[in-house]
């Protein structure tokens, strides 16, 4: 029955692409006109959003003539005089005007910049990254003046921000594991869980005492005078005299974390280096499980509180410079994340989440760097080679062993990372944080984006992590001010229905796209050329 249905959509796709691309294009064109004056009656902006995407998509379809850059300028003034007319923000006439230059920049070599007697070629997918890094860098500064996007509602705030990004980079340290090495892991919270105890145990007051002197009283109801103080402060910010515990920079910690992090990951990849498929998934779960366990139930183990338990441990100490680093820079960098920032600049009243934003996109971009250097590298062909073909990998001498556990440490160090790194800003870590679903959501991303590709994994990680935290929220508070059928309202509360939805996204893309909404041209290759059986050629001329 699925062969059936398999060689059906094959027919209808071969009978498709038989007509002459004009007709194609033609009916395209109906179909997204048609679709424009439908959305038109639900929601005006909503038409008027589609009708923009469908102009900018079309317009990169025209012959490069002298005329093509006229047409453009002449949608973008209508467009910006419809946004005027409809009151809407001038952000969007701006995001337009980027859009129509960035497009009007050339794919290959044709365009060049003079930098003194040297001509460097501009291209779009090298110039691209660049403005994307300077729009996040610049976007505390015009978050609030942004307009309102149909249906999703107004754009992610500044605290928001920083929750996508730290769960960018989780979705890049994986794409390391799944789409780098082809390891299918089920666990990855796992590497997120200990980067934040991490930084709980070495930023907060949990070691301070962990005994009462009185035989038989327990830490709870010990008189405070008499719980001992184990202090250790290694560029700790904003600890009060006489408080116990481990108070090491934090600066310093997301390192550590990221190291320790990455040691557990050769733990967990070391039993799982001869393991494929549906096998190692199974295991990677159990140790996604596992920690989270131990994180819940660590309150008593053997007398000794690990973990704090259900409680979590809270509070913990926040980033910052110091006093001395703070004074010598001229106050630029922060002495205290949580007490800094009483300037303005460029008419923005800078707040600690600003910091606590960039720090995070510094992080990202770190992240990113590594991620690229090591999929050029010859560590990096041998992870493709194995995603590929594991045995012919192996017959070519690539360590497999050796390998793959690269790969597990490559991708738990980054987890770490963003693990301590969101603990820190949440001034909080608790077991309830650590559920095997978050470890589904961040191989969502992976596949939504495109396995093996870090620009769609940003991109797939940021969109999901945008519903998750804002979209959906606003996604049902439109449908309940704008669907409605006579005076019946549906009142859907939409995040209840968050797993379902974000499981009908992840079957709509493996269903007709596979290979992810951006994807590497070698795993597009693979989905599309390598799943089928091709025939030896003395059989096919047989």
């Amino acid at each position: 029955m699925a062969d059936d249905r398999i060689a059906a959509a094959a027919a209808v796709k071969e009978r498709w692409q038989s007509y002459p691309v004009r007709t194609r294009q033609l009916v395209a064109l109906a179909l997204e006109l048609v679709l424009i004056v439908l959305l038109f009656f639900v929601d005006h902006a909503l038409a008027y959003g589609a009708a923009v995407i469908v102009s900018i998509f079309w317009m990169r379809k025209l012959p490069p003539l002298p005329w093509r850059l006229g047409v453009q300028l002449v949608f973008l003034v209508a467009f910006a005089v419809a946004a005027v007319v409809s009151s809407t923000s001038s952000s969007i006439a701006i995001i337009f005007a980027v859009a129509f230059a960035i497009s009007w920049i050339p794919d290959r070599d044709g365009m060049a910049v003079s930098v003194g007697r040297r001509k460097l070629p501009v291209r779009r997918g090298k110039l691209l990254p660049g403005l994307m890094l300077l729009a996040a860098v610049a976007y505390p500064f015009f978050a609030t003046k942004m307009f309102t996007i149909p249906v999703f509602g107004a754009f992610p705030n500044v605290p928001t921000g920083v929750a996508i990004i730290v769960f960018v980079m989780m979705a890049v340290g994986l794409n390391i594991v799944v789409g780098y090495a082809g390891l299918l892991d089920l666990g990855y919270v796992a590497f997120y869980a200990v980067g934040s105890y991490t930084a709980a145990w070495f930023a907060s007051a949990q070691f301070a005492g962990q005994k009462c002197p009185k035989p038989g009283v327990s830490v709870d109801n010990c008189p405070v005078s008499l719980v001992p103080k184990h202090s250790f402060n290694f560029g700790g910010i904003g600890v009060p005299v006489g408080t116990g515990g481990f108070h090491v920079s934090i600066f310093l910690l997301v390192l550590i974390a990221g190291v320790i992090t990455a040691g557990f990951g050769v733990i967990i990849g070391l039993p799982t280096l001869r393991l494929r498929g549906d096998y190692l998934a199974i295991v990677t779960l159990g140790f996604g499980e596992i920690l989270p366990q131990v994180a819940q139930n660590g309150n008593d183990l053997g007398g000794f509180n690990l973990t704090n338990g259900p409680n979590g441990i809270t509070p913990l100490n926040p980033p910052g410079f110091g006093n001395t680093l703070s004074n010598a820079t001229g106050h630029v960098l922060p002495a205290n994340f949580l007490t800094c920032c009483h300037a303005k600049l460029l008419g923005h009243q800078l707040q600690s989440v600003d910091i606590y934003f960039w720090t995070a996109l510094v992080l990202l971009v770190f992240t990113v760097f590594c991620s690229l250097r090591m999929r050029d590298s010859r560590l990096g062909r041998a992870w493709v080679a194995i995603r590929e073909d594991e045995t012919a990998a192996a017959a070519m001498g690539i360590p497999l062993m050796r390998t793959k556990t690269w790969a597990y440490a490559s991708g738990a160090f980054f987890g770490g990372v963003a693990g301590a790194y969101f603990a820190t800003f949440k001034s909080a870590t608790f077991p309830g944080d650590f559920y095997f679903n978050i470890s589904v959501f961040i191989l969502c991303m992976v596949i939504l984006g495109g396995m093996g590709n870090i620009w769609g994994v940003i991109v797939g990680a940021a969109f999901l992590e945008y519903l998750d935290q804002e979209g959906l929220a606003n996604t049902g508070a439109w449908i309940d001010a704008n669907i409605h059928v006579g005076g019946w309202h549906p009142n859907l509360d939409v995040p209840l229905y968050s797993s379902g939805i974000y499981g009908v996204i992840i079957v709509a893309v493996m269903l007709f796209r596979p290979e992810g909404l951006i994807p590497s041209r070698r795993r597009a290759a693979e989905l599309h050329e390598g799943v089928h059986d091709q025939p030896l050629y003395d059989i096919q001329h047989a």
